[in-house]
């Protein structure tokens, strides 16, 4: 599974949801944590494309597109790098559409899909919770954060789309300001 980020940092909107994100974790959230930041803001940037959005295969190489699948491969990883990996995806994927897209969970969710039994909050903490014990210490007390403060940092990310509508709106048409 790549979970490299999928356009440069240099790139303007790279640079845009590292400005945004950092704005506003600090002014609205009080979090001034580099580390939380940056960590946030490349997942923004590398869910730009949708391919690592849906980053997950399994052993066929489908493309998994239920938590509860993604959890499953997870504990069936050969390895705890895989495991981590997928853990890792569970706690970005819950966190991007809690936090991003909250509009699109019930449509996630829906039923007869296993994810209605699961509650995407719950299951982005303990991901990310078991990812930082198979992490190394930096990348792992980065996980723990996203863990422990994960309602908070849903909530900085829907603070940080409306911001950038904000600024798509300023520009006089939707959709104008990415291209």
């Amino acid at each position: 599974m790549d979970t490299s980020c999928s356009i440069a940092e240099t790139h303007p909107l790279h640079r845009l949801f590292r400005g945004l994100t950092e704005s506003t974790f600090m002014s609205d959230l009080g979090i001034g944590d580099p580390s939380l930041v940056g960590y946030v803001s490349q997942l923004l940037a590398r869910f730009v494309s949708s391919q690592a959005i849906w980053a997950v295969r399994d052993k066929q190489g489908r493309r998994v597109g239920q938590v509860a699948e993604m959890l499953a491969e997870a504990e069936s990883a050969p390895d705890d790098d895989r495991r981590r990996d997928c853990l890792r995806h569970v706690g970005d994927f819950t966190l991007f559409w809690t936090g991003v897209y909250p509009e699109a969970l019930p449509k996630l969710q829906a039923a007869p899909l296993a994810d209605s039994l699961i509650s995407f909050q719950e299951q982005g903490k303990r991901s990310y919770y078991r990812a930082s014990t198979l992490s190394p210490a930096e990348l792992g007390g980065v996980f723990r954060r996203l863990s422990e403060e994960f309602e908070l940092c849903a909530f900085g990310l829907s603070r940080v789309r409306r911001e950038w509508e904000k600024l798509e709106a300023s520009h006089g048409q939707p959709g104008r300001m990415w291209a």
